[in-house]
């Protein structure tokens, strides 16, 4: 079984949480039983995770080498210099090594549902939004990535993992693949 859900904002990719106060987790979301995540997306980021009850189908989307692309669109701040979407198509220098050479484009805002809570917005400062494409998937990497050549990330949204996308699920919504 493979399941496609729009993790909102806030929510773990566990379905229980020992912290106090404990945190949203995936187990409010009527989701089949004996699935887990295949794969992570932080706390604070949304979208499409895959989720299974077989290891295999688990290992073999979620194992660098077989290079799954995941498509990400992220509101940055600042706006972006053909110099820094070269940086990102090039690979950047982590603390934990190089990362391989990703996609990055410019993109029109997406339309996308509201977040909440809402992404600060700050008038004097500009903000645009980029699709960025890896094929690996090191912590935070996508926000570690922007930050490194100056574009810090305030909303990032994963709208693909290889073949299956988030479509019009909207968040906290699954449906089977």
């Amino acid at each position: 079984m493979l399941i496609a859900f729009n993790k909102p904002y806030g929510v773990l990719c566990q379905f229980t949480d020992r912290s106090t106060p404990p945190r949203r987790t995936l187990a409010e979301f009527g989701l089949p039983p004996d699935v887990y995540a295949a794969g992570r997306l932080d706390h604070d980021s949304e979208g499409l995770l895959l989720l299974t009850d077989d290891g295999t189908l688990a290992h073999r989307l979620t194992d660098p080498r077989h290079k799954q692309p995941k498509t990400y669109w992220v509101q940055v701040e600042g706006e972006p210099t053909d110099a820094q979407l070269d940086a990102l198509r090039r690979g950047v220098e982590l603390n934990d090594g190089p990362t391989r050479p990703a996609k990055a484009q410019r993109i029109d805002t997406p339309t996308l549902w509201p977040r909440d809570p809402p992404v600060r917005f700050r008038k004097t400062v500009p903000d645009a939004w980029l699709e960025i494409v890896i094929s690996e998937g090191r912590n935070r990497q996508v926000r570690r990535m922007t930050a490194a050549v100056g574009l810090p990330t305030l909303r990032l949204v994963r709208i693909a993992i290889g073949p299956h996308r988030l479509d019009s699920l909207a968040p906290g919504e699954w449906r089977a693949l």
